[in-house]
């Protein structure tokens, strides 16, 4: 009987076993320098930022199910992978999520209501990620994979305009795109590892293997361990455990550094899982067991983090303080999203083309006709 090779991998890089003990591996030791950058203040925002999120999460899905949204994507059981990968980029960075990154746009500024606007349907995008205050957290991508394409563009043009690779790791720059473990199966994602490929373009490949691309388990999705993908394009890639908050800043710290310094693009393969459903249109109960499930709540990255922190000597205090700082942001987004007002009908041809155009224009005065007669007005 011939063995997955999936059974055959390495141990994926980790510094936190499950019930937060620290220790350095063989995997683990080429990073473990790079843990120095931490402080005691870094620890517990990574503590607070997962926790703030995780929050978040949970009064999102309740206000879907309350009707105030039309969809929700959870990001419950990632928030390590999220909040570390996050951390360890640079302000100058730019990051491509697909539409599960709460966590990295939290990280790096965005207002989460923006992400709540976009799932009410009261925005087109959410965000300006031209706006500084955004941290060039570029928007959601919605179509599976194709943020892959449009990072490795970026990439290309920081490579082209002399913004990266100068010896200076103060202003030099890079691209980091998340996708997650389905996205892989789609011809984007291998286009994108071509390009970056072929032009050597500072990019990281942050992937965040969940284990389910909605209902497909990634076993079928891959006979290999997804990192190994990169092989295939001349791609350094590593495998990490995405549960493991200190593992995912210290790896994606290293490669952010490669990247920048000419290095060529990086692919990072996080081990997480998805413990809620894909969004809330799916029910994860008809397609997995709640064995696995077990599994990997065993596995909470807040809780080892947590463990860890207290066996750093935390005190009940700060936790007590997180606790409460996280309700507090959950009832302040229930708040601002209730009071959300439905945006005038003619958003939707404001910024379809840069300049006025003749036909949405004709399309917008007939609207407003229609719109008018349903009213008591006259129609056309």
């Amino acid at each position: 009987m011939t063995v997955p090779l999936h059974d055959q991998a390495s141990p994926a890089v980790q510094f936190l076993s499950t019930d937060g003990v620290f220790s350095v591996s063989e995997q683990s030791e080429q990073y473990a320098p790079y843990l120095e950058r931490l402080t005691e203040a870094d620890h517990r925002r990574f503590y607070r930022d997962m926790s703030v999120v995780r929050a978040f999460d949970v009064e999102s899905a309740n206000l879907q199910r309350q009707g105030q949204l039309a969809l929700w994507v959870p990001s419950f059981g990632q928030e390590a992978a999220q909040v570390g990968s996050a951390h360890a980029a640079r302000p100058q960075d730019h990051l491509f999520p697909s539409y599960r990154e709460h966590a990295v746009g939290f990280v790096r500024g965005i207002d989460l209501l923006n992400v709540l606007r976009l799932l009410r349907g009261v925005t087109h995008g959410g965000w300006d990620p031209k706006d500084p205050t955004n941290g060039n957290f570029h928007l959601y991508t919605l179509v599976i994979g194709s943020q892959t394409l449009h990072a490795t563009g970026y990439a290309l043009g920081q490579k082209l305009d002399g913004r990266t690779n100068t010896g200076n790791p103060e202003t030099d720059e890079a691209t980091m795109v998340y996708f997650g473990d389905g996205a892989t199966s789609q011809g984007d994602v291998s286009e994108a590892l071509v390009f970056a490929s072929s032009y050597q373009t500072p990019q990281v490949f942050f992937l965040q293997n969940n284990h389910w691309a909605i209902s497909v388990p990634v076993t079928t999705q891959s006979r290999t361990p997804l990192h190994r993908r990169g092989d295939g394009f001349g791609v350094p890639n590593v495998q990490v455990d995405g549960n493991d908050v200190l593992a995912s800043f210290a790896v994606t710290a290293k490669h952010l550094d490669d990247a920048r310094s000419g290095q060529g693009p990086q692919l990072i393969e996080a081990l997480t899982y998805r413990i809620g459903a894909h969004t809330t249109s799916d029910d994860p109960t008809k397609y997995r067991t709640q064995e696995e499930l077990d599994s990997w709540v065993a596995k909470d990255p807040i809780a080892r983090f947590e463990a860890y922190l207290r066996s750093q000597n935390a005190p009940q205090s700060f936790f007590d303080d997180v606790d409460a700082e996280a309700k507090d942001f959950a009832s302040d987004i229930r708040r601002r999203t209730l009071a959300l007002e439905t945006p005038d009908m003619s958003l939707m041809f404001d910024h379809v083309y840069s300049e006025p155009h003749p036909l949405l224009e004709e399309q917008k005065a007939w609207l407003t006709q229609y719109e008018n007669s349903m009213n008591g007005g006259e129609s056309a």
